[in-house]
């Protein structure tokens, strides 16, 4: 099966490639996604797929139904939406959207879910369950996968397979991570309230900024000191406001930050942690505040088993040699944590990186793949979902 799979990928090769790059040229913001979950719709109508479209807002799913002999259900999740940069590839197909670009690699991540409903409709030996395809949107926003989920596709679902371009992997390889892949990424915002007065008498004030960096280095500093070296945490502020003049003591700052960490035991500790040192640094210094700690997406945990399956099929799709076993998770964050809440399921990484051109990091306006990790990536999911059934 696995030779017929790789036949039937590199007959479809110049039509995905020519599908990534309408895509790639027709970027869309988070919620806005509306060329291209048409798009979408159209590719997979034409498959023989039963589609509906304007699910999560502007997603798009899929069914390919089975024998019906194995009661399962596998989702494939791909994300479809771009990020506000201005494009500096130079390609001859780049953003036509001024100021819109898919520098995260979501226009692959949406071919390499359309390849594979491709050569998975054109196996010619149905599945005994059903997969269900998820374009979608606004990933970008971690708004997406809980608009989705609201709109009821993963009822049914028994498990979930995702893909995700990674620049640091040459293409034609994947990366397989075990456990732990993206951290649990949550927002912070807090004000200090102190007391106006005269820069040259500090003694009849209440400063709020010198509070606010005391508590932003005692923070800091107690991460190193109180927390588990071995399940990091990154606390990282990256706004301050505060203050009217270079004479006027400031009465109020207000601070933004995003909350980082992989362990969903330490994640759930972090709030009341964070507002026992900022409590106890205002009361010291007669300062008030107000802290609004706001949930985010949950840390990517990997599934052994599914994890395990799609090892296995890109190592026989590829070698071993081409498989990486990732080391280290990363700290950025992944909305596909929420359906895992529903399901378990695994994320892999897809090597882009080409031998002969500079690779440029996620999120760059001349991020640029290798088109060769479109057929490893469409491969892969494929072969995967086909032993996801006949392991």
């Amino acid at each position: 099966m696995l030779s017929h799979i790789k036949d039937l990928a590199a007959k479809l090769a110049p039509r995905l490639i020519e599908i990534r790059r309408h895509i790639h040229s027709h970027p869309e913001l988070s919620g806005q996604e509306y060329q291209t979950a048409a798009y979408v719709a159209g590719v997979m109508s034409s498959c023989g797929l039963q589609v509906q479209e304007l699910v999560g807002k502007t997603g798009v799913v899929a069914e390919m139904h089975g024998t019906g002999a194995d009661s399962r259900m596998l989702a494939i999740r791909a994300d479809m939406d771009a990020l506000p940069i201005h494009e500096r590839t130079g390609l001859e197909f780049a953003s036509r959207n001024q100021g819109i670009m898919h520098a995260c690699g979501h226009d692959v991540h949406t071919t390499v879910g359309l390849g594979a409903a491709m050569i998975l409709a054109q196996l010619g030996v149905p599945l005994p369950g059903t997969v269900r395809f998820l374009f979608q949107p606004a990933e970008e926003t971690a708004q997406g996968a809980s608009w989705m989920v609201r709109d009821g596709v993963m009822a049914g679902v028994t498990s979930i397979f995702s893909v995700h371009a990674f620049p640091t992997i040459a293409a034609g390889s994947v990366g397989i991570r075990y456990g732990a892949l993206t951290a649990a990424a949550d927002d912070l915002e807090l004000i200090v309230i102190g007391e106006s007065g005269h820069g040259a008498r500090p003694h009849e004030a209440i400063d709020a900024i010198w509070i606010a960096s005391q508590i932003i280095t005692t923070l800091q500093q107690a991460i190193s000191r109180t927390q588990n070296p071995l399940r990091p945490v990154v606390l990282t502020i990256g706004q301050i406001q505060g203050g009217r003049a270079p004479n006027i003591i400031a009465d109020q700052v207000r601070m933004l930050g995003t909350v980082r960490s992989l362990h969903p035991e330490t994640s759930a500790a972090l709030p009341e942690w964070i507002e026992q040192i900022v409590s106890s640094i205002c009361q010291t210094y007669g300062a008030k505040y107000e802290l609004n700690y706001r949930r985010g997406v949950p840390s990517v945990q990997n599934d052994p088993t599914l994890t395990q399956i799609v090892e296995s099929a890109a190592s026989e799709a590829w070698g071993s040699d081409r498989v990486q076993i990732l080391l280290e998770p990363s700290l950025g964050a992944e909305d596909f944590a929420l359906y895992l809440d529903h399901a378990p399921g695994t994320m892999f990484r897809l090597g882009v990186a080409s031998a002969d051109k500079p690779n440029f990091p996620l999120h760059h306006p001349q991020f640029q793949v290798d088109e060769a990790a479109i057929i490893t990536g469409a491969v892969t999911m494929a072969y995967a979902a086909y032993k996801y059934w006949h392991p």
